[in-house]
Order: C-alpha cells, then structure tokens, then sequence
C-alpha cells in the first residue's frame, strides 16, 4: 500500500516538472517572439526613415510661385497640335483677410478639422487610413491635410506611391515651417479646382451666385465648400442632385463640429439647391476655349480616371480630338440649323475601330459650365427603339443562333402585367422576318424576341457593350423603356458592331505627361469581345435596312450616298399623366434619338427640350428627322476625301434563300413563288438544309372554247375562252395568256399577252386564213397551246356598167347632174370627190380610209357581229 502511495508520489512530481518545463519553454518562446518583432520592426523603422530620407531628398524644392497659382495645363488634339491651355487667367483671389469665417468653417469641417492643430500632416486621421489601406488596398483612403492638398497640387503629380506620399509629407511639413498658417488656407482658397475651368472659391461665387463671399447664404457657402472633392459631378447645373446631397453632408459635417446648430443645419437643408444660383445662361464661364463641349468630357474623364489629376496640375493632355470632326459637329448644331426656338441636341462621333471620341457637340450654340452637356449629361432619358439591337434582337441572334429571316408575329399582346404593346401606327401587321421588324421598328415583335432569351444571358449582352443592365429584366426594357446612357455611350456599344464584335470603352484621353516632363501614363483603354462576330455582322445587315429605301424603313432620311451606314431611330413616349399635364397632344414625344455606324465612325444623336415639359412633334417631319439628318450631316462631312470600307460578311455567315412562312424555316424550292423568296444570313452550320415542299410545280390546263369571231364591219376578229385556274394549296394561281397568230401557214407571231379571256385583233383582211394559239401561263410554266383558225373569203367585185351614149340635143347634158355617174345626181366634171354608188377603190381593198393598226391593249368584251365563214378547234 505504502509502495503505492510512493509511486503515485513519484509520478505526480515529474508531472509537475514537465509542467513547469513546458511553461518555461513557453515563456522562453514568447521571449523570443517579442524580440523578433522589436527587432523587425525597429529595422522596418530603419528601413522605412532611410527610404522616407531617401524620398524626400528627391522632392522639389518650394516655390512661392507654384504654390499661390495654378500651374497650365495644356491640351492637345490627335494631331498633338495645341487647341487650349488652362492656368491662373480670369481668377478672383481673395486674401486671407476677406475670406468670410462662416466659409472657412464649411471648408475645414468638410477637408480638414484639425487644420490648426496639426504640423501639416494629421497622424490621428493617417492612422485611420492605414487601417482602411491595410483591409482594402493601399490607396484605398487618403488622410491628406489642406496643407498636403496644396503640396500635390503644386508640386507633384497625383499619383498613389509610396515615393509621392513620402514626399507629400515632407514637403507639407516644410510649408508649414516656412508659413503661417492663414497664407497656407489662402493658398488652397485659391488654388482649388472648383467646376470645369473654375478656379477658387472666390471664382466660384460669382461664376454660380453672380455675388460676394460675404454676400453668401448658409446653403450656397456649404454647396461650395463641398465642391473641390469632385468638381464636375457636383456641379449644380449639371447634375444637381448630386450638389444637393453633398451640400447636406457638409451642413452635417458642420453641424458635427460645432460650427452650426442643429436647427441651421436643418433649414439650410430644407432649401432647393437650385435656389440663388444664377440662371444656366448667365452664367460666365472662367474661360471660353475652342470646343468646350469637347473638354468638358476631357475634364471628367481626368477626374474619373487619373486619382484626382485637374488642370491646375501643370499636365500636358494629348488627347483623341479630330478638330475638323468637331468643327462639323459645332457647325451642325448652330442655333439657326434647329426646326424650333428651343430644341436642344447632343451628339457623340467615335472612332469605330478604337473607341475614340473625335467629336463631341453638347448643345446648340453651346458654351461651358452653362448647364447641361446633351451628349455626356444626358443620362436621364429613355434611349427608345434604339435599344431594339442591343438587348432584343442582338441577344437572340448571339444565344440562339437566330437567323435574320426568323420568323415573328406582329399582333395584339401584352406584357405580363396585362398592359397592352402598341406599335407607334397603332396596327398590326402579322407574320414578318425579325430584318423587317426591326427596319420597320415595330414592338410586339421586339418584347417577344427579348422574353426568348434568359435574363442573364441578356444582361451578359448589354453589360459588355457598357450598357446599364439592373432594368433589364422589365418587359418594357425591349423597347428602350430605361435610361442611363448618354450619346456617348450609344455611340460606343454601336460601335461594337461595326467593328467584327469588339467593345471598347469610349474615351478622349490618349495620354497624361506630368510636369516633370518624363513620366507618362497611357489611358487608352483595351479593346474586349463583346459578341460574335457573325451577330455583329448579322445585325448591322439588319439596320442596312432601317437605312435604306425599303418600304416602312424608319431612318432614311440619314442615309448617307456612298457611304455603307447602318443604323437605328429611337422614341420615346410620354405617359397618359404627362400628356394631360403638359397639355400636349398624341403625335409629341420627349425624345427622338439615331445611332449609326460606317466601318469608320459611330454617331449618335439625341433631340429634344432640356425639360420635359415640351416635345417634338412627330407629326412633323422636319422635326421628327432631325436627328437623323444631324446624322447624315456629320457623317457626310467625316467620310469626305476619306475611303470608307464596306462591312464585310464574316466566314462565320451564310446566306442562303428560303421560303417566307416555312416553319421551321426552309430553302426555297424552284417553284416556290417570287414573292416568298427571300436571302437571309445565318449563323454557318444552322442555315437549313431541306427544301421546302409547300409548291410542287403547278399544272396548268389549256384554254378551252377557244372562238375568233369575225367583224366584216370594222375587219377585226373577237377571240374568247375560258380557263380553269390552277391551284396552289387552297389558293388560285395567277395566270396570263400570251396571244399569237399565224397568217396563211406563216410562223406565229406573239400579238399580246394579257390576264383577260379575250382579245379583239384589228387588220384582218379578207382572202387570208388566220390561226390564232393561246397558251396560259403561271410561274413560268406553259400549258399546252389552243388554236382557233379564221379563214376570211375574198369579197366579189361587181362589173362597172356600160356608160350611156350622150344626146348631143341635150343641152344640159353633163350640167344638171342626172347620171353623170357621180353617185350624187349633183356632180361635175371638176368634182374629184364622188365614187360611182359608193363602189369600192380598184384594189378591192375596203374604204380609202387608212386602216388603222392593230389595238393590242384592247381588251374589251367582243362585240355581237355577223358571224363569219369560221372554224375552231380547241387543243387540249
């Protein structure tokens, strides 16, 4: 028992030992894992202040000049010829002193709260962009200061390493030692890009309110103070709501540091944005340059795409701009070119092989920070039948391998929701190829093709052409019922089938050189497929059409001579609501648009009131066809002295004829009808292969009763008969008869062909046989000939009688007319005109009248003469 207890004694104390070995060994771990982290982090630290003095060495060196004005910015077209320049010129400065305190609130509460506190650099908010950088990617938030803000825009460019950060730092916390901290706001006061070419809050003011700093509001002070951190999308012409969120969030920021009441906050809040802003037109622009519609998307694209690069920069832009395309495009949408006093229009030209915009026109007579750019801004209206393309029949063509001879059926039908689709006629017109609706726009058959295929796959379709997609899977979508795109972005998904099914995002910006002179960035963007080729060519074969002469095609009025086009028109409709509101009638409509394409530029074009409240009127057609003659205009410019190719039909496409309203689709055979012969495209390996069986030869019988009726009177024969029409399934068969004649044995001569059973033949001279042979005709096959022969007698000349002896004793012999032979008892000898009782000339030959010739249009029902010596026989 004893050894037991012993044991387990012995036992326990090792237990313990290990016990205390294991969590020394832990401890000893632990020990060293602190070391190494001290130890690697003070050689990180080590690392990271070489690296810091390394940097820094190689900043730029402070310069007053730089740091009070904008550096110029300077743009280039596609030729890398100068065409603008942006700096200081035309800017209000405003010193420290002016600067009202209510502004300066708005401004640090919104970009910079500790602005007084720190040393130009704020460690408390960089430790909170660390964080955010660590969990989403360095670059992900920045913790600039005013301070850096006036740095970068002075001296570096924007760009997100740790080289320009290093040496942000380092030279903020020299500005901050070399000035006080009041020069340092009036720098950035100043110095800001507010909105297109405006620079500084002073600017600012009178460009938008037309007054002072000090003559300001609460809501227009926090409305600019919340400008500079995306100067065009807040601009409040442009895109006002927008303006007014951020306007709150700075209210609130505001509020949130102790700079205005919570009531201040809320009734500056409560104000429309728009309220005190100077009317779009007064607005004076800081500086007017050559295409300022043009450069307005320039200066968005700069700010979507390049971090934060402005004009204030110092960059050097080379751009895509064509300046003889732009001149077009301004010289198109000159005020006096338009059908009424206020229509507006927007348009986009665009490169179709790479995406490049080469034109821009953002309004009639149009001029900058003044309100809408129709061609980029316009996002906010329905885009219309020219969405028909891009998510209907584009689709259906790419995922179900339909041909452009596909069969639809333009009838009544509604949408799920029980609203019924009506055609812009407000008919409908049954059975037609899927080419026919589209050319002839109709909407029943554009909602049935787009509900053929899987919303996915649609929205697959759209979203790689750049097209907005969360509408898409609304019935009201296939025929443009949804907006979100601009004519730019039309013209680019556009493009994309001109160019064999490649999609590449449209852009003006070729290339950014920074102010050192040596670093570039490339933003030309890479093309993708977006489709097959063979949809691309399908549906551009398809919109030839809408283009063309074709009877019901929508757009030919933008057709271009020479020049191979396709394209689309689009329009949109007001609801019954609008209608009663805006009185206006059923033919106005809010938008009217046109996209087209060459192989070398894409165009589209949008028309219409900058308000809802006015519409074009369709029942106008200079109105209704002004965006296609837009169109036509510019792409009639563009295409001079410069050779356009034709589409070209890929090896992916065939062609092949089948027969209209086969189902499913077949070639046509060799008697199926002219008119149910059609060539159309398809994918290669789904075009049909059996020939349709629907017409068999047809058999015609041959005219039977076959009469030639003689008329001594007039000398004409009257031939009739009849026929029993051959049949085509249920239906009769057309039929002509061709008419010949043989005289006295002689060869048959063709005398008419006509739809009529019967014929009245002039010229028919006695003492001659005529046989006359019908046969009927249809599709091309002959009957068998029937005959009829007329044998007409020669008439019998009657002997002269002998003349009487004269009476010598008759003194008025030959003087008072008594059978003198002169038929009339009153004749002389100098009258020339009497025949002996009416006798016949010497020939034997009728009256001495002409004969007229034979009447081959006449088809009159014969006359009911005395019937001649005849004889007929009909030949089966």
């Amino acid at each position: 028992m004893s050894e037991n207890k012993s044991s387990r004694g012995q036992r326990r104390k090792e237990l313990e030992k290990q016990k205390k070995s294991k969590q020394s060994s832990k401890k000893g771990l632990f020990k060293k894992i602190i070391m190494a982290v001290i130890i690697i982090g003070l050689a990180g630290l080590l690392f990271g202040a070489g690296l810091f003095a390394f940097y820094a060495s190689s900043a730029p060196a402070l310069e007053e000049e730089n740091l009070k004005d904008p550096i110029s910015t300077e743009v280039y077209d596609i030729n890398n010829e100068l065409f603008a320049t942006f700096g200081a010129e035309n800017r209000d400065y405003v010193g420290y002193e002016e600067i009202p305190k209510l502004m300066e609130d708005a401004i640090l509460a919104t970009e910079d709260v500790r602005f007084y506190d720190h040393m130009g650099i704020d460690f408390y908010r960089l430790g909170g962009a660390v964080i955010a950088n660590f969990t989403s990617g360095f670059g992900s938030q920045g913790a600039s200061t005013l301070t850096q803000q006036v740095i970068k825009n002075s001296f570096l460019q924007n760009e997100k390493t740790l080289k320009r950060k290093a040496q942000e730092a380092y030279l903020a916390y020299q500005l901050e030692q070399e000035y006080e901290k009041e020069e340092i706001f009036e720098m950035y006061f100043n110095k800001v890009l507010m909105s297109g070419r405006i620079y500084g809050f002073g600017t600012a003011s009178q460009s938008f309110y037309g007054r002072e700093l000090k003559d300001l509001q609460l809501h227009e002070v926090a409305l600019l103070a919340g400008m500079p951190q995306s100067p065009n999308n807040f601009n409040p012409f442009k895109h006002p709501e927008s303006a007014e969120k951020r306007r709150n969030i700075v209210l609130r920021l505001m509020e949130q540091h102790g700079k205005i009441t919570k009531a201040e906050m809320e009734k500056a809040q409560a104000i429309p944005v728009a309220e005190g802003l100077l009317p779009a037109e007064k607005v004076q622009a800081a500086s007017t340059k050559k295409y300022d519609a043009y450069l307005d998307v320039v200066l968005n694209e700069i700010e979507r795409k390049s971090d934060g690069d402005s004009l204030s920069d110092g960059l050097k832009v080379y751009t895509t701009l064509d300046p003889k395309a732009q001149e077009s495009v301004e010289k198109a949408l000159m005020g006096e070119n338009f059908p009424t006093e206020n229509m507006q229009a927007g348009m986009t030209v665009i490169d179709t092989k790479t995406g490049a915009i080469v034109a821009i026109g953002g309004g009639r007579d149009y001029g900058p920070d003044r309100g809408l750019n129709f061609a980029e801004d316009r996002k906010d209206r329905h885009i219309g039948s020219t969405a028909k393309p891009l998510v209907d029949y584009g689709p259906a063509i790419e995922y179900l391998s339909w041909s452009t001879g596909q069969t639809t059926n333009d009838e009544r039908f509604e949408y799920t929701s029980g609203q019924q689709i009506n055609n812009f006629d407000g008919e409908y017109l049954g059975e037609m190829t899927i080419r026919e609706a589209l050319y002839r726009s109709r909407n029943v058959p554009a909602v049935k093709t787009f509900l053929e295929v899987d919303l996915e796959k649609r929205k697959d379709f759209a979203s790689a052409l750049g097209m907005p997609t969360e509408k898409l899977g609304n019935e009201s979508s296939a025929i443009g019922g949804f907006a979100g795109m601009n004519t730019i972005d039309l013209a680019a998904a556009y493009a994309a089938f001109g160019n064999s099914g490649i999609y590449t995002e449209p852009y003006t910006i070729r290339s950014i050189e920074y102010r050192d002179g040596k670093t570039k960035r490339s933003f030309e963007p890479k093309p993708t497929p977006a489709m097959k080729d063979s949809t691309a060519y399908m549906v551009t074969d398809m919109l030839r059409d809408v283009v063309s002469e074709r009877r019901g095609a929508s757009g030919a009025a933008a057709a271009v001579s020479g020049v191979d086009i396709a394209g689309k028109t689009g329009t949109t409709n007001y609801s019954k609501e609008e209608k009663e509101k805006y009185n206006l009638g059923s033919s106005y409509a809010p938008d009217v648009w046109f996209a087209g394409y060459s192989t070398n530029y894409s165009i589209s074009v949008w028309t219409g009131y900058e308000k809802r409240d006015k519409g074009i009127n369709t029942a106008d057609r200079n109105e209704r066809t002004f965006a296609q003659r837009l169109f036509k205009s510019v792409m009639t410019d563009v295409s001079a002295n410069k050779e356009t190719a034709k589409f070209k039909r890929p090896n992916s496409v065939i062609e092949a004829t089948i027969e209209l309203g086969s189902s499913p689709l077949r070639l046509a055979s060799d008697y199926t009808p002219d008119e149910l012969k059609q060539t159309e495209l398809f994918v290669r390996g789904s075009e049909p292969t059996q020939v349709s069986e629907t017409y068999e030869q047809i058999e015609i019988e041959a005219p039977s009763k076959l009469k030639a009726d003689y008329s001594e009177v007039d000398q004409t024969a009257t031939l009739s008969w009849d026929h029993k029409k051959p049949k085509r399934g249920k239906d009769d068969v057309s039929v002509s008869f061709e008419v010949s004649v043989s005289v006295d044995g002689a060869g048959a001569t063709v005398l008419q062909t006509t739809d009529q059973k019967g014929l009245i033949v002039q010229g028919i001279e006695p003492g001659k046989s005529y046989t006359f042979i019908v046969v009927a005709i249809a599709d091309d096959v002959r009957s068998e000939p029937a005959s009829a022969t007329l044998e007409i007698k020669a008439e019998e000349v009657e002997p002269e009688p002998e003349p009487e002896e004269e009476n010598p004793d008759d003194e008025n012999s030959g003087n008072e007319g008594n059978g003198n032979g002169n038929g009339d008892g009153n004749g002389n000898d100098d009258d020339e005109g009497g025949t002996d009782d009416g006798g016949t000339n010497d020939d034997g030959g009728g009256s001495d009248e002409e004969e007229p010739p034979a009447d081959e249009g006449d088809e009159t029902t014969p006359p009911e003469d005395e019937e001649a010596d005849t004889s007929s026989s009909d030949t089966p």
